[in-house]
């Protein structure tokens, strides 16, 4: 876990660093559980790809178990927006100037409430964010973010079964950043259910032959825009 600069206060995250010394960078953004097994896991497989991953703990300690999803649904909706942008903002100031990572630019990787998070944070800092791959979570109803703020190329991962974040509004999303001019594709990902890519298993969709089709594309498209 490491410290880092928050709009003048503190947050923290948890570092994963690759065996190679010095890499491209990636913010790692939770699910609404918190920061857990699942997202600790996820940043040290981006260490093991040849990244410097950082997943910051937007919960500032808290989490839900993975039976707990109405105090996961608490967490989420009564997280201060203002604070977990100051804190992701933070994150990839602390990730882009650490002594490991290479480049000007860092990518974002987000799962589920991470998945919306991710693309509030290329807008906010497109500055820094030049590629993001967001699973299965994407900004809905009013509180969307300015599209057209984004530099970064976006690859989604979109479940096909999936309340949360139906697919009809996926292509949606994806049709409204392309005619933006945006660098954005959104697959909805047949057979797969919300949380497809989970470790823990927590929802019971997880599905690793999907996993193993996904993860080496997500990992190269990282590569190609950050080196």
């Amino acid at each position: 876990m490491v410290d880092f600069a928050s709009n003048g206060n503190t947050a923290s995250g948890y570092l994963a660093l690759p065996e190679s010394g010095q890499a491209p960078g990636v913010i790692v953004v939770q699910e609404w559980w918190g920061l857990d097994s699942g997202i600790i896991e996820m940043a040290d497989r981006l260490a093991a790809a040849g990244f410097v991953a950082l997943a910051p703990d937007l919960y500032h300690g808290q989490l839900a178990g993975h039976t707990e999803m109405d105090k996961a649904g608490q967490l989420m909706s009564t997280l201060p927006a203002d604070r977990a942008a100051r804190d992701m903002s933070g994150a990839v100031d602390f990730l882009a100037e650490h002594a490991s990572t290479t480049g000007d630019g860092v990518g974002v990787m987000g799962f589920c409430m991470g998945g919306l998070l991710t693309f509030v944070l290329a807008a906010l800092r497109p500055d820094r964010v030049k590629a993001a791959v967001p699973f299965y979570g994407f900004p809905t109803g009013d509180a969307q973010p300015d599209y057209s703020l984004i530099e970064a190329a976006i690859q989604g991962h979109m479940a096909e079964h999936d309340d949360f974040f139906p697919p009809h509004a996926a292509h949606d999303l994806e049709q409204r950043l392309r005619d933006l001019g945006k660098d954005a594709t959104l697959t909805v990902h047949a057979g797969t259910g919300h949380a497809f890519m989970a470790p823990h298993n927590a929802l019971g969709t997880q599905n690793q032959e999907k996993y193993d089709e996904i993860w080496p594309q997500a990992t190269a498209f990282l590569h190609e825009h950050l080196g």
